[in-house]
């Protein structure tokens, strides 16, 4: 990195960051909790494997926003790698880039458990306190319901991969043609 450069935040972020973390930690929480331990950043069916390998209670995929690495996948394309080589063994949830009730029925048709929304609450909650975050909660489970009644789902059993399409589909029908 050019020291020269740096306005001392970027040298500040990475010293906090301990690049000496491993999948032993996972196992060192579990001697320290009975909580469920959760393994967040999870993008492809390795870390997937190697998270259950080594006792995660469930997946959280996320990325970094973009804000970090902005070549990585995102989050909703990386969903279903994941979800296939979770095996139902746990739960995996999806983290990043949920802004419409049809981005929950989308992650849903693609296996997730459920959905982390943090930005559209956290913007919500800095505009207009509790009412603001209740607000964009309430139009989230609209948009949803009105997404679930437009595919045809009563309830969120309903929701299946056939409910959507995804580019990987768009591109490996056109590939059969």
């Amino acid at each position: 990195m050019d020291k020269t450069a740096d306005s001392g935040l970027a040298s500040y972020v990475a010293g906090q960051i301990d690049r000496s973390l491993s999948w032993k930690d996972v196992k060192w929480l579990q001697t320290i909790t009975t909580l469920p331990i959760l393994v967040k950043g999870v993008l492809t069916a390795e870390d997937t494997r190697l998270a259950i390998q080594n006792g995660a209670a469930g997946i959280i995929v996320s990325n970094h926003g973009a804000r970090q690495l902005d070549y990585v996948s995102a989050t909703i394309d990386a969903l279903e790698e994941v979800v296939t080589a979770a095996q139902g063994r746990v739960p995996v949830f999806l983290d990043g880039g949920v802004r419409r009730g049809t981005d929950v029925l989308k992650a849903l048709a693609l296996g997730a458990s459920g959905v982390f929304i943090g930005r559209p609450v956290v913007f919500s909650l800095a505009v207009d306190g509790e009412a603001g975050v209740k607000k964009v909660l309430d139009m989230l489970r609209d948009e949803l319901e009105l997404a679930m009644a437009l595919s045809g789902c009563r309830s969120l059993k309903e929701i299946t991969r056939a409910h959507v399409k995804t580019e990987r589909d768009i591109i490996h029908s056109a590939a059969r043609l």
